[in-house]
């Protein structure tokens, strides 16, 4: 049975502050990397911030929250990473936790409306 090393990533993360939080995501993917993790997890909304208030609901922060999540995926290369963000899907926002496989998108669990 091969071992999974597991590591939870507690970021203070800054509402709507992209590169920052893109940034503190990366340091700590590299941090766990290094100490022989497979698995990181990441708090929710740990793209956008939490505390974003009704912000949520302006149209940009789900789309930026999808590119700063498509510039991270790369960076996953040999690791399963769990991150979350605010995502919009037919029209409706939903807070959502997205697992990064080997430096792809491989799916999304909403947790609830927002």
């Amino acid at each position: 049975m091969k071992l999974v090393h597991v590591a939870a990533g507690a970021l203070s993360q800054t509402p709507l502050a992209w590169e920052e939080n893109k940034n503190a995501i990366l340091q700590a993917v590299e941090a766990a990397r290094s100490k022989g993790a497979s698995l990181v997890c990441f708090p929710e909304l740990s793209i956008s911030g939490y505390n974003c208030e009704d912000m949520f609901h302006a149209p940009g922060v789900a789309e930026t929250s999808w590119s700063v999540l498509k510039e991270l995926a790369p960076h996953t290369k040999g690791l399963v990473v769990s991150v979350g963000l605010p995502l919009r899907h037919r029209n409706v926002l939903f807070n959502t936790a997205c697992l990064l496989v080997d430096g792809r998108i491989a799916g999304f669990v909403a947790k609830r409306y927002l």
